[in-house]
């Protein structure tokens, strides 16, 4: 099932051990195939490693592999008794924040690591502070490389303290802190012997046993209209059905709904999946939707409930992370905006303030933001959105900008609330 699915995403500064991790727990979960093993053996061997590279499993990159970093997320998969794993190995580097973006907006968990003998750095702080600008739900700070620190409890207890302390500026619902040498495998499957002081679970039974089934918004129900299914046969001539994912709540057949922008209600005739029909449907399913009355609905549109409708809105406060090396982001330039399945075009209305990652502070007064910066703006869309504060729903709260011009995506924008209210 669906709920027994976990996704975390890698975050911290460069070297301190991401893909180590996740080369280790895919070696001790026994999720590798034997070529797979045999290629990283060869390639440790011919760099004259006398142990096995499990970073190599996730750098997949010609250009990673020579220069030892990751450049771009590499998404890998696993599976134990217990949970489904996708992993999103995310960028260290600075000028591939806009990478870390793109893994962790979709995470459940962000595990940022933390070199032991180095403590927190400006890029700990960094991503720290993007997990939780993307509503990511739960963080493990993995205090890595303790090893090389003589698994010293003083210093892991430093850096929990010292990040504790920056945590509290942040939105942060659940925070652990995990001792662990990925290298050597202590504390990443099994509990590690060398730190016998900790009486916490290794990493991969805290992941196996979090709970997150519950922080899906069941309550707003949030249906964007992906694609209408016309009739394919003369048989069924007078079928229509609506397809998409359902962003958050539940639906079932004789639910009565309305018709975002139209406003028109009716009632769900049945829901479908490619499995055959069901009784009921929750995020993230894939579904098609049938309607009892025959209303105007087409792609963009969205499904709610009657009592309980997202914002309507053209004029929107976001923070966005600015993600195009080409050129900043100014007031008054104009871009294609994609909010769920609707599409629009969009002006920079102004900009309100960067965010200084390192101190959190605003730095108002801005005539743009750069490649990586974030900072809060204000847009008027062309067409209505149909929003929800990013906080309370992460799908109808979010949102990309596109260069129309170069077709790339320049920007990833939360929604914190509709301008006005």
């Amino acid at each position: 099932m669906e709920a027994d699915l976990l996704r975390f995403a890698t975050a911290g500064s460069v070297d301190d051990g991401k893909s180590t991790l996740i080369g280790r727990l895919l070696f001790d979960s026994k999720s590798l195939f034997s070529d797979q093993l045999e290629s990283v053996e060869r390639v440790s061997r011919e760099r004259g490693h006398e142990y096995t590279d499990l970073s190599l499993l996730t750098d997949g990159l010609r250009a990673e592999r020579e220069q030892g970093i990751t450049i771009d997320v590499a998404y890998r998969y696993f599976a134990t008794p217990r949970r489904k794993f996708i992993i999103a190995d995310t960028p260290g580097h600075i000028q591939y924040t806009r990478n870390m973006v793109t893994g962790a907006s979709t995470a459940d968990v962000a595990l940022v690591l933390v070199d032991a003998r180095k403590g927190m750095t400006e890029q700990s702080r960094r991503h720290a502070f993007i997990a939780t600008l993307l509503g990511v739900p739960h963080m493990v700070v993995c205090v890595n490389k303790m090893d090389l620190v003589d698994w010293s409890e003083e210093v892991f207890e430093n850096i929990r303290r010292e990040f504790t302390e920056f945590a509290a500026r942040l939105r942060l619902r659940d925070l652990t802190f995990i001792p662990l040498s990925a290298l050597s495998g202590d504390n990443v499957v099994t509990r590690s012997e060398k730190m016998i002081w900790f009486d916490g679970a290794p990493l991969l039974s805290h992941l196996e046993r979090l709970h997150v089934a519950s922080d899906r918004n069941l309550v707003d129900v949030r249906f964007p209209v992906q694609y209408v299914v016309r009739p394919q046969s003369h048989e069924n001539r007078d079928y229509r059905g609506y397809a998409g994912t359902i962003a958050s709540g539940v639906l079932k057949p004789g639910d009565r709904i309305r018709a975002l922008p139209a406003g028109l209600e009716t009632e769900i005739a049945s829901i479908e999946t490619a499995d055959g029909p069901v009784s009921e449907a929750y995020p993230p399913m894939a579904v098609t939707i049938t309607l009892k009355d025959e209303i105007d609905i087409s792609r963009g549109d969205m499904l709610c409930r009657p009592n309980n409708v997202p914002a309507v809105m053209q004029d929107i406060d976001a923070q966005v992370c600015w993600m195009d090396e080409s050129a900043p982001l100014t007031a008054g330039k104009t871009y294609a905006i994609k909010h769920t399945t609707r599409w629009a075009r969009a002006v920079v209305k102004q900009i309100d303030y960067r965010i200084d990652i390192n101190t959190l502070h605003r730095v108002e007064g801005v005539e743009g933001l750069t490649l990586n910066e974030i900072g809060r703006i204000r847009l008027r869309s062309t067409k209505p959105l149909f929003v929800d504060p990013y906080l309370s729903n992460r799908q109808t709260g979010a949102f990309i900008l596109v260069d129309e011009s170069t077709n790339r995506t320049v920007a990833a924008g939360m929604i914190v609330r509709e301008s006005g209210s």
